[in-house]
C-alpha cells in the first residue's frame, strides 16, 4: 500500500515539474489563412498575449491552401506540443463533413486545448430587395420562386452552408453564386447582381452603416452587440437555426499530457485577460470564449455532423 502511495505521488510530481518545465522554447501557431486576413489577425492578438502567460513567444506561422487542410496537416505530423493549430469551422467542421480525403483525422491526429472566440455571420440584402426583416425577405423570396440568388465567398465555406442551411429550414429557393474572394462577393451584392448573402458580421458593418446593404438578422443564437437592434435568425422565427465562425487552438495528440495542461491553463489566463479581450470585441468583431478541451472535442464533432447534414440536404457532393 506505501509502495503505491508513494509511486502515485512521484507521477503527480513528475507531472507537475513537466508542466512548469513546458515549454522551454518558442512555439509555433499554425494559421490556415493568408497574413491580414480576420483570422491571422485574431490569432496574432491571442498569441502576443499568450506568450506573456507561457514566457515563450508564439509565433505565427500562415500556411494558407486547401480549406485549411495544409495548415492541420503540419500541425498533425508534429512531434510535440511546439506546434500549434489555429484551428476553425473549415479546419474541425465543414471540411471534414465536406471532404473524404483530408491528410489528417480531425478526432484522432489532435488534441484539443480550449476554443477561443467566435464571430457571427449576418444575413444581409440588396437595398432594393423589399423586406425590412427575415420574415418579410422569406416571404417575397416565397412569392417569387427561384428569381433569386445569393452570393457566398466559395463553396463549403459558412457563408454556402449558413444558406444552405437557411434554405432548407424555411423551404425558400435561391441559386448558389459563389465567388473567389469576399471582396467580389460583396460587390456582386452591393450592384444587385445578387439579391442576398450571409456573410461574417466584422466585414458588413461598414456597408451596413453606410446604407449599402441591409441587415436583417444575424446567425447567432443570440443577438450581437454589434448589431443589437437586428435580432438573430432563430429569434426571427427560425427554430434551431445557429451558424458562427469559430476559432481554437489544438495541439498533435503527440503533445504530452503535462504540456496541454500548460497550453490550456495558460490560453485560458490570455483569453479571460480584459485587454485582449477588448481588442477581440472592440478591433476585430470576435467574441472571446473559451472551453474545457473535452467540450472543444464534443463542439467540433456536432459541427462534423451538422454540416454533414446539412451538405447531404442540399445535394453538395463530398470529394
Amino acid at each position: 500500500m506505501k509502495t503505491a502511495v508513494v509511486a502515485a505521488i512521484l507521477c503527480a510530481w513528475c507531472a507537475l515539474a513537466g508542466a512548469q518545465a513546458f515549454p522551454e522554447r518558442p512555439l509555433r501557431l499554425v494559421v490556415g489563412q493568408a497574413a491580414g486576413t480576420s483570422p491571422d489577425l485574431v490569432a496574432r492578438a491571442v498569441a502576443a498575449k499568450w506568450s506573456e502567460f507561457l514566457g515563450q513567444p508564439v509565433i505565427v506561422d500562415n500556411r494558407p491552401g486547401a480549406g485549411e487542410s495544409i495548415a492541420a496537416e503540419t500541425v498533425a505530423k508534429a512531434a510535440d506540443g511546439y506546434t500549434l493549430l489555429f484551428g476553425s469551422i473549415a479546419s474541425h467542421g465543414i471540411g471534414p463533413a465536406l471532404s473524404k480525403a483530408l491528410p489528417y483525422d480531425p478526432d484522432r491526429d489532435f488534441a484539443p486545448i480550449s476554443m477561443v472566440a467566435t464571430v457571427p455571420n449576418v444575413l444581409v440584402v440588396n437595398p432594393a430587395v423589399p423586406a425590412q426583416t427575415l420574415a418579410q425577405f422569406l416571404a417575397y423570396s416565397k412569392a417569387h420562386p427561384g428569381a433569386l440568388n445569393y452570393a457566398s465567398t466559395g463553396v463549403g465555406t459558412s457563408t454556402h452552408l449558413g444558406m444552405e442551411l437557411l434554405k432548407a429550414r424555411t423551404s425558400i429557393e435561391l441559386d448558389h453564386v459563389p465567388n473567389k474572394t469576399g471582396s467580389a462577393a460583396f460587390a456582386d451584392l452591393i450592384s444587385g447582381q445578387v439579391a442576398v448573402g450571409l456573410f461574417n458580421l466584422p466585414s458588413q458593418l461598414p456597408l451596413i452603416r453606410g446604407g449599402k446593404v441591409r441587415a436583417l438578422a444575424v446567425s447567432s443564437r443570440a443577438r450581437s452587440e454589434k448589431l443589437p437592434g437586428v435580432p438573430s435568425i432563430e429569434e426571427s422565427g427560425v427554430r434551431g437555426y445557429e451558424v458562427v465562425v469559430w476559432y481554437a487552438v489544438f495541439a498533435p495528440a503527440a503533445a504530452s499530457a503535462p504540456a496541454r495542461a500548460r497550453l490550456h491553463a495558460d490560453l485560458v489566463k490570455a483569453i479571460e485577460s480584459p485587454d485582449l479581450r477588448e481588442r477581440l470585441a472592440g478591433q476585430l468583431g470576435a467574441e472571446p470564449t473559451t472551453s474545457t478541451p473535452e467540450a472543444l472535442a464534443a463542439y467540433s464533432r456536432a459541427e462534423i455532423e451538422k454540416w454533414r447534414r446539412v451538405a447531404r440536404e442540399a445535394g453538395i457532393k463530398s470529394e
